[in-house]
């Protein structure tokens, strides 16, 4: 019985997302790679009461399914700050801890935010194309839109959305924003309703949490409010916005451009934007540096590590 007790904590990581975090995940506790295990029924049945704590990410994270499938499961440390791949309120009535990452990749997803407005507005992508196919001996490539001074309107003013705004006020632009409520200690110009937002900005900027409220919080309306001349900026979650409807509005010229790094249905990107130069994608990489990666996976381990010794959680959300 006391070998059993000095036996390591069992960890489920779901999915592959860090080489560094799995590293550190593998010495310290008894790590189950889920993507790796073919006959998932036959494994839970074996091991899931040795199961504790759960890693997940944007990918797959924490469902009722899962969580129902470890009976000994008392903590999710999701290796991002999104949230919406886990079950909070199942988590909250099981009396699973949950835990992310927020902070660390601020700077990170506020800087690849300000790179897509740029791409997008001066055809980065596009003019490095027309370099390497050598179509600048043929001739000078077309005039661009400027950045600097434009109405950046941001939804969500939270901890990513307020280091956009600073990053753009450096660039002399206004800001604008929409939340759940006013913040009256930021300056910035609040609008109670998106539309309003998108009507009063050149370019918008997806930032807030994705939750039921917020789902295709970028409709119709609001991209015709935001109209030919706007650019949308999704860093957010691609359940933000609704997809076929964007793809639609820049096929037909109904909005100016988009900077993408989030999809609906990753990574499954509509085909239709591969063939438009004011489209940039990304794949979803606002997070993945290498210093933020680490930092990341850091917290994640100290999160389990703080449970298990019974102090307090670093950076606890249940």
């Amino acid at each position: 019985m006391e070998q059993q007790q000095q036996q390591p904590m069992g960890v489920l990581m779901t999915y592959p997302m860090s080489s560094y975090l799995e590293q550190q995940l593998d010495t310290r506790f008894n790590l189950f790679r889920l993507w790796t295990i073919q006959n998932k029924p036959d494994f839970f049945k074996h091991n899931s009461a040795s199961i504790r704590a759960v890693v997940g990410d944007t990918n797959i994270g924490a469902d009722r399914q899962l969580i129902d499938s470890l009976p000994g499961v008392e903590i999710v440390s999701s290796f991002s700050v999104g949230l919406d791949k886990i079950d909070l309120g199942y988590c909250k009535e099981k009396g699973i801890r949950v835990t992310n990452t927020p902070d660390v990749l601020t700077d990170d997803v506020a800087d690849i935010a300000i790179g897509l407005i740029l791409a997008t507005l001066r055809r980065i992508c596009e003019s490095d194309r027309y370099v390497k196919a050598g179509f600048w001996k043929k001739g000078d490539f077309k005039l661009t839109t400027k950045f600097t001074g434009k109405k950046v309107g941001i939804i969500g003013l939270g901890r990513i959305g307020t280091a956009i705004a600073k990053r753009a006020e450096s660039f002399n632009c206004s800001i604008s924003y929409h939340s759940r409520s006013e913040k009256p200690e930021f300056k910035y110009k609040y609008f109670p309703s998106v539309v309003e937002l998108a009507s009063n900005c050149d370019i918008l900027v997806v930032a807030c949490s994705l939750t039921e409220e917020t789902r295709h919080i970028v409709n119709c309306d609001v991209i015709d409010a935001l109209g030919p001349e706007g650019v949308l900026v999704n860093i957010g979650r691609g359940g933000h916005v609704d997809e076929p409807e964007l793809v639609s509005a820049l096929v037909e010229g109904r909005l100016g451009g988009a900077g993408l790094d989030v999809f609906e249905h990753e990574p499954e990107v509509p085909e239709e934007l591969f063939g438009l130069d004011n489209v940039v994608v990304l794949p979803h990489v606002g997070s993945d540096t290498v210093e933020t990666g680490k930092a990341m996976a850091d917290l994640v381990v100290g999160n389990l590590e703080a449970h298990f010794n019974k102090k307090p959680l670093l950076t606890p959300v249940v």
